[in-house]
């Protein structure tokens, strides 16, 4: 797809057909949701086993999302080449291996083989998420696609629940040691330490590897209905980056999963604070799932209410809501600023279908490369916890949330006025 631009509709496959396939992808959706949220157990896990500063752990963050960015275009021409099915298949079998690769980076114990089984694990995500979005998008009718979408994202939503809950118990369920505790071990007794609490993260991701090929060999043995590619020719190809919607979506998208994966990769450190939950990291990032479950719970009511308002109006409203809730949260302590952040993901909900189907609107042949951009915009997931980590090192964790504010913000503008569909010139399509 970086070679040849093409976009993608079904070939008109049956209801009954087209059932299956939602099906199908609808647990594709909920497998890779709750490993993403399974990073923000490993933040304060692996930073208290490795004693890193915030902007160190949340490398955590960074190998993982880039990884969108790298892979998302070659993911595409996978695509191409392979179809949609295959794709999947192999994306699956990569996010097996990079599964396997946790356990044996808890057998050495290694941060940078974290960082490596994060990437790997990334990689075949991003196969999937380049598939299974668009495809979403184009199984039935266009002006129901950011419900559909929605939909499928709300069970991505159950999995990014069920994940920081099962996350607290199989990994952080264990009496760890202080840092300055961990600092008095002797070397080896320092090694011993690393590789007992480290050795909690093998059974989750023994689950995971196991439960991916499960899915795996049932994709191998489904039968999707045939997207039909149409290609375009280069000069249509080139025209991608002039429409305005596309540009402006992709930062929204950038801005958007930083905002969500920032909030949610510090909340366990954040309800930790004396001043705010004063909780331990166990039960707090229990009420993680909380912030997540809010997610789920908007996407099924958010799937309704895009089928009777307009994407873009109620975009703005979710996202002016979301920047009020984290504005507060910064300016007050307790309580308050402990359920105001939690409260963010009710309103993250509907954010990335809605981007993403205002941002393909209207692309025609340019679909297929429009999607790939969007999704190499995920690595604001990346980005983004990186430079709240630096901001929390420097003024705090409370302070640092003013980044994600401001990001829910450019959303707003997008909502209401990025989102018209012409050209960067300015001359409608």
């Amino acid at each position: 797809m970086a070679a040849e631009t093409s976009s993608v509709r079904a070939n008109a496959p049956e209801s009954s057909s087209r059932r299956g396939a939602m099906a199908i992808i609808t647990a594709l959706f909920f497998i890779w949701g709750f490993l993403t949220s399974l990073n923000d157990i490993l933040v304060p896990h692996l930073k208290a086993i490795f004693d890193l500063q915030y902007v160190e752990v949340m490398l955590i963050q960074f190998s993982f999302f880039s990884a969108y960015f790298v892979f998302a275009l070659p993911s595409a021409n996978l695509i191409e080449r392979v179809g949609y099915k295959r794709a999947m298949v192999l994306g699956l079998m990569t996010m097996g291996a990079g599964a396997l690769l946790f356990v044996l980076a808890a057998s050495v114990p290694s941060f940078p083989l974290f960082l490596t089984a994060l990437i790997v694990l990334a990689a075949g995500i991003t196969a999937l998420q380049v598939s299974a979005n668009p495809y979403v998008a184009v199984l039935g009718p266009a002006l129901s696609a950011s419900s559909r979408l929605t939909l499928t994202q709300a069970f991505n939503s159950l999995g990014t629940t069920i994940g920081p809950f099962l996350g607290s118990l199989l990994i952080l369920s264990g009496a760890p040691k202080t840092i300055a505790e961990i600092r008095q071990l002797a070397p080896a007794d320092l090694q011993a330490y690393r590789l007992q609490e480290a050795a909690s993260v093998k059974l989750p991701y023994l689950g995971v590897a196991f439960a991916i090929l499960i899915l795996c060999v049932l994709i191998a043995k489904s039968n999707l209905p045939a997207l039909v590619v149409e290609r375009c020719d280069a000069e249509v190809r080139a025209s991608v980056w002039t429409q305005r919607n596309l540009v402006l979506g992709a930062i929204a998208i950038f801005v958007y999963v930083g905002a969500e994966v920032s909030i949610g990769s510090f909340l366990v450190n954040y309800l930790n604070q004396p001043n705010i939950g004063d909780l331990p990291e166990e039960l707090a990032a229990r009420y993680v799932s909380l912030y997540w479950g809010g997610a789920m719970v908007g996407r099924f009511v958010g799937s309704a209410l895009l089928q009777r308002v307009p994407t873009g109006k109620l975009l703005g409203a979710f996202a002016t809501v979301a920047s009020a809730l984290v504005f507060v949260s910064m300016l007050t302590s307790g309580h308050v600023a402990m359920w105001t952040i939690l409260l963010v993901g009710l309103f993250n909900s509907i954010m990335f279908p809605s981007i993403f189907t205002l941002a393909i609107d209207g692309l025609g042949p340019l679909t297929g490369k429009g999607s790939g951009i969007l999704i190499c915009s995920i690595v604001g997931g990346a980005v983004i916890p990186i430079l709240q980590g630096a901001l929390a090192d420097n003024f705090g964790i409370h302070r640092a949330f003013i980044l994600p504010a401001l990001c829910y913000v450019y959303i707003i503008y997008f909502a209401l006025r990025g989102s018209r569909r012409h050209t960067v010139s300015g001359y409608l399509q």
